[in-house]
């Protein structure tokens, strides 16, 4: 059994038995996701929009360089620039990426409905699709039927001519949220599965669907940007780890982020059907690995630098010795992005960190006191800690009652679980 090493700055565990859900951060029957570019492709455990925008409002000032190292799909990005602030973020999956850069590329409607019609107007002449110059993945003929496949290779072509680099991404990221669709994966299921009895939709019809869709909200963004003078604020994301950023020590005025669950989604099983038609990959395993908070992580280490974290991975160890080393993982990869953190904020910036907890063997991951003490023993103040409740519209979870990760009904273990997560706010 490993030894816990007692540090008076881990009290900080104690206010967290004390506090009580806040409604006011709850925003029950709220559809922000749907405003501006939020909207333009589905991602796990998304950052609820008007989180990120009270976050914004209540910590920063217009001007100030906002980031996120955690980006995902972009939400603290795409606020950021609502509000007029500069944002930055970084994140290890090219999905991500390419998501991010869509939904921050404002374009002018009539460019966009010109490139649109362009687009179809190839389309029309290419009907008839035949793959000779492009080597596709061979485990795309897993998940499609040959007609979509092919469908989906016509359009994917077509697209990569566009010499508009915003152009491209925008229709790359409506292709990428129709493949789920168009594929033989189980529509219900964020875990790579076949279906069956599914009869996936048609691809081009459900391309031009999604893009209308999108021609909309880009319209919306791009009238409320121009309107407020904030078309040209700066907004980047890269393709980078949250230990180890491009950013200047000192140069950041707040991070808005909210990190992975431990071992919960899997971020590269769920995004490989982009990644392999985008070619971002050849090797599922090994784009695995880079992940934080995966189960496929390799470490062999038990000892953590927080109390609390320490205690959990001491329970798991009595349980299941690899799941500890996969938690004790996560904490140490999360000490370092604490770490980072200190590093690039400016003195006197905010870090606000939106994190939950989970269980995994009947054990309680207490990762937001976790990360709560990781924050102290990088230096940084908690000046407050706030507690919310997940709306079951939002982000209903069926989890397994003995692992703890995501399940659904077939499974007799499975519970369904409102979660709670909290709100953590630290000042260097």
């Amino acid at each position: 059994m490993n030894a816990i090493n007692n540090n008076p700055i881990t009290d900080i565990r104690h206010k967290f038995h004390e506090i009580q859900v806040s409604p006011e951060w709850c925003f029950k029957n709220v559809r922000s996701t749907e405003q501006w570019t939020h909207g333009y492709h589905r991602y796990p455990a998304k950052f609820l929009p008007n989180l990120v925008k009270k976050l914004i409002e209540n910590y920063t000032v217009e001007d100030d360089l906002v980031a996120d190292l955690f980006a995902g799909c972009g939400t603290t990005l795409v606020e950021a620039k609502v509000h007029g602030r500069k944002s930055f973020g970084v994140d290890i999956n090219p999905v991500a990426i390419l998501i991010t850069n869509a939904k921050t590329s404002p374009i002018k409607p009539e460019v966009l409905y010109a490139k649109y019609s362009q687009l179809l107007s190839i389309l029309s002449e290419n009907i008839e699709c035949k793959i000779t110059d492009h080597k596709l993945h061979e485990k795309l003929d897993y998940w499609y039927f040959p007609e979509d496949k092919l469908k989906i290779a016509n359009l994917y072509y077509i697209i990569l001519k566009e010499p508009d680099e915003s152009i491209k991404n925008f229709f790359l990221v409506a292709l990428s949220n129709i493949l789920k669709n168009c594929s033989k994966w189980l529509q219900s299921s964020t875990k790579p599965q076949i279906d069956q009895n599914k009869t996936p939709a048609d691809p081009i019809k459900a391309f031009k669907s999604q893009v209308n869709q999108m021609i909309k909200r880009n319209n919306q963004f791009f009238d409320h940007l121009t309107y407020n003078g904030f078309i040209n604020v700066p907004s980047e994301i890269k393709l980078e780890d949250a230990r180890k950023t491009s950013l200047n020590a000192n140069s950041v005025s707040a991070i808005i982020t909210s990190p992975p669950y431990v071992t919960s989604y899997e971020y590269a099983d769920i995004h490989q059907l982009t990644a392999y038609w985008y070619e971002y990959i050849n090797d599922l395993y090994g784009f695995r690995k880079g992940f934080i908070g995966t189960f496929y992580s390799l470490n062999q280490e038990l000892n953590t630098h927080s109390f609390t974290g320490q205690e959990v991975v001491n329970n798991l160890i009595e349980k299941d010795k690899r799941t500890a080393k996969e938690v004790a993982n996560y904490f140490n990869n999360m000490y370092d992005v604490g770490k980072e953190m200190y590093r690039i904020l400016k003195p006197e910036g905010h870090v606000c960190v939106v994190i939950g907890n989970t269980t995994l063997m009947n054990v309680k991951i207490k990762s937001s006191e976790v990360f709560a003490e990781i924050l102290q023993l990088q230096g940084f103040k908690i000046v407050d800690i706030i507690k919310r409740s997940i709306p079951n519209k939002l982000i209903p979870t069926i989890r397994d009652n003995i692992t703890g990760r995501f399940s659904n009904y077939d499974n007799k273990n499975s519970k369904l679980v409102y979660p709670e997560e909290y709100i953590l706010i630290a000042k260097k």
